[in-house]
């Protein structure tokens, strides 16, 4: 069995059309990059793979160490991922410097199916910073049929059918596949998703991309794989789970894939856990400093913790908001 630690990664910067320079805000280092849209802050994909940046294993990816160590890495319950070559999540930090597409992602039969074995992309959001005012879109504000809404699409008619929903710093977001969706501008969030880059763009603003031309649109499959039924969603409160004198705890979203809490520690407050080899455990901190097995991390940073690392402790040297993220 590895000596396994807490791990962090050297982000991947990724330089989107919608991108800007607030992730410098929140401690990435942008030196001689004009705009960056998303920093892939935990990820092992085909568009890019991050590198240990503490530890024993410093200098190797992370597709290094699912090939090397593969269950113990991520868990019993995560063996499907790995039984298709897969690392099962992505953590990414979006900086929506101007609003992102309207579009929606596949599921993972739709994926599998359609995009090369690619996985489906449920994801969630917690925001780090809105702008007054910020909002994004989030399913249809009413009934319509596919074919309806393909007539919108060629009618320039789109966005009078879009739910609109404000948004302000600490709210979360559950986007399960199939929600129609856009980021809208002067936000910057965390996204926890299934590890997939695969988007079905449905109206893109009518800008160009880096080419001077149109950014392609997949209007045919995103009318396949759209859930109809979203309308008129609003945001969820999160979900109190426990306290105690000096931390709170609160379940933000849940789906067959992954589980994410958030949980607040004031100075000397700590969370006890165990990786006992049935799941990865992916603790962000957003806000504070705290110790993860004596390892320091402070926010806006993100540690794995194998699965089959064992004991672990987490204590705040200040007031700290952390996110957990692992599987079902």
């Amino acid at each position: 069995m590895p000596d396994f630690y807490p791990i962090i990664f050297e982000p991947i910067f990724k330089d989107y059309v919608w991108g800007g320079r607030n992730l410098e805000k929140f401690g990435r280092d942008l030196t001689g990059l004009e705009k960056v849209a998303e920093s892939w802050e935990i990820a092992a994909h085909r568009d890019g793979t991050t590198s240990v940046a503490n530890g024993s294993f410093v200098g190797k990816s992370l597709q290094m160490l699912l090939d090397e160590f593969g269950v113990c890495l991520v868990g019993t319950k995560n063996r499907w991922a790995l039984d298709r070559g897969k690392f099962p999540f992505l953590v990414k930090l979006i900086d929506a410097n101007q609003a992102l597409s309207v579009q929606v992602h596949p599921d993972d039969s739709y994926a599998r199916e359609n995009e090369n074995n690619e996985l489906g992309k449920s994801e969630m959001w917690v925001v780090l910073w809105a702008k007054p005012g910020a909002e994004i879109i989030y399913g249809l504000v009413d009934k319509i049929t596919p074919d309806a809404l393909r007539r919108a699409i060629e009618a320039g008619n789109l966005e009078k059918h879009l739910n609109r929903v404000p948004i302000k710093t600490g709210d979360h977001v559950c986007v399960p596949a199939g929600t129609l969706h856009a980021i809208m501008d002067g936000t910057v969030l965390v996204e926890i998703q299934q590890n997939s880059n695969t988007t079905y763009r449905v109206y893109d603003w009518d800008r160009v991309g880096k080419d001077g031309q149109p950014r392609q649109l997949h209007i045919e499959k995103a009318l396949d794989v759209i859930n109809y039924e979203q309308v008129g969603v609003s945001l969820r409160s999160p979900e109190r789970l426990a306290s105690g004198a000096l931390w709170r705890s609160e379940g933000l979203c849940q789906n067959p894939y992954f589980s994410v809490e958030r949980h607040f520690l004031q100075k000397g407050g700590s969370f006890v856990g165990v990786c006992d080899g049935s799941s990865l455990e992916i603790w962000g901190v957003l806000s504070g400093e705290v110790n993860i097995n004596g390892i320091a991390i402070e926010g806006v940073k993100f540690a794995l913790l194998p699965a089959a690392s064992g004991p672990f402790e987490v204590n705040a040297k200040v007031d700290s908001v952390l996110l957990r993220a692992f599987a079902p």
